[in-house]
């Protein structure tokens, strides 16, 4: 006979966020403490954090976490950032001994800024830039990995449980005001150190519990668009779809959800007519963009979080408040864990976005 925790529930993987309106530093440990209440939920091939305003020393320059296979390619993508790029300053990301994590690869840190002349000769915006140098990087330097790219944010992931890779990179020593944190159970890829989640562009860091259908159809578009999903994993193209949507396209989050888990065609019929027109053109406009199949994700980007189920709601998200802090998770466990008394708690609707961001005023 199996008992409780011989089997895997088949919605596995776990998401968790903390969110704090005030940019007040919430330390690495409090999301450990919340995504390890859901260890059952994935199986040690993945697991991984994003944190934002961990790097207030650093705050306006890009942060660039690297996984390299070799030395050489450490040489290689290194003469690249100098070429492209003011380094400012570069080290070994902190790391301990875990006797769960293994096969780790040398996993370096850059703060670096884009090269006024380079910004000249090819007249693009710094990010614009900064995200192809990251696709480049990516796609041509083999055995070099960017795994984060963004201002005053990183990304920390590994194979293992969350708990031991929060633990394997001491995030007990950052302190941020926004974390979130994903735990893995793939299903269709393997378990490597960078299909973990969360996967992040620029500011942009996507965590997702889920599994969707429309893998190819998005593929297609976004690559249209410049960017090459060299993972094949639903989390990355999700991000993709995000950065084109709300950077290049200027959608705001709450089109952008509408776009990604966009109303049935019979409910769009019954709104009232602005509505209807707005829904109706953003259909037909980004048709390919539509995420279908189970998820709930978990947005990070600068200054808030947006959590979004799938437009039937087939994976669980629950949100909750506490004063000026808000908590984003899989389970309601995950959340009473790390603060059992709580001001409200609900889940959202299917495809209903949930967006918090800083008070006005705060950076």
């Amino acid at each position: 006979m199996l008992k409780e925790g011989e089997i895997r529930i088949p919605s596995g993987c776990a998401i968790s966020g903390i969110f704090n309106k005030k940019g007040k530093p919430i330390n690495g440990q409090t999301i450990i403490d919340s995504i390890a209440t859901m260890h059952d939920r994935s199986n040690g091939l993945g697991g991984g954090f994003a944190g934002y305003g961990i790097y207030p020393q650093y705050k306006d320059a890009y942060a660039f976490h690297v996984f390299f296979d070799s030395t050489d390619s450490k040489i290689r993508c290194e003469k690249f950032l100098d070429n492209h790029f003011d380094v400012i300053n570069l080290s070994k990301i902190p790391t301990k001994k875990v006797p769960s994590i293994t096969n780790e690869p040398l996993i370096m840190r850059y703060f670096l800024n884009p090269l006024p002349n380079r910004l000249r000769e090819c007249q693009l915006g710094e990010d614009e830039y900064t995200a192809q140098c990251v696709i480049r990087i990516n796609t041509t330097i083999e055995g070099a990995y960017v795994f984060s790219s963004g201002k005053n944010m990183g990304v920390f992931k590994a194979v293992g449980f969350p708990e031991d890779v929060g633990e394997f990179y001491r995030l007990d020593e950052y302190d941020g005001y926004c974390w979130t944190a994903h735990g893995r159970y793939p299903t269709n890829t393997p378990g490597w150190w960078g299909g973990a989640h969360p996967f992040a562009l620029l500011d942009y860091s996507i965590v997702h519990n889920g599994e969707i259908s429309s893998y190819d159809a998005n593929r297609r578009f976004i690559e249209m668009y410049g960017y090459k999903c060299t993972l094949l994993t639903d989390t990355e193209v999700i991000t993709y779809i995000i950065d084109f949507l709300n950077r290049k396209q200027k959608l705001t989050l709450e089109e952008v959800a509408d776009v990604i888990a966009a109303p049935f065609w019979d409910t769009i019929d019954q709104l009232e007519p602005a509505k209807r027109e707005k829904l109706t053109y953003l259909r037909n406009a980004f048709s390919s963009l539509l995420v279908t199949g189970p998820f709930s994700i978990l947005l990070g980007f600068k200054g808030g979080m947006m959590a979004l189920n799938d437009r039937l709601k087939l994976r669980s998200m629950v949100i909750a408040e506490k004063g000026d802090t808000v908590y984003a998770a899989s389970e309601e466990c995950a959340i009473r864990v790390i603060q059992p008394e709580l001001d409200k708690i609900w889940s959202p609707k299917g495809g209903e976005a949930f967006i918090v961001t800083l008070e006005e005023g705060i950076e």
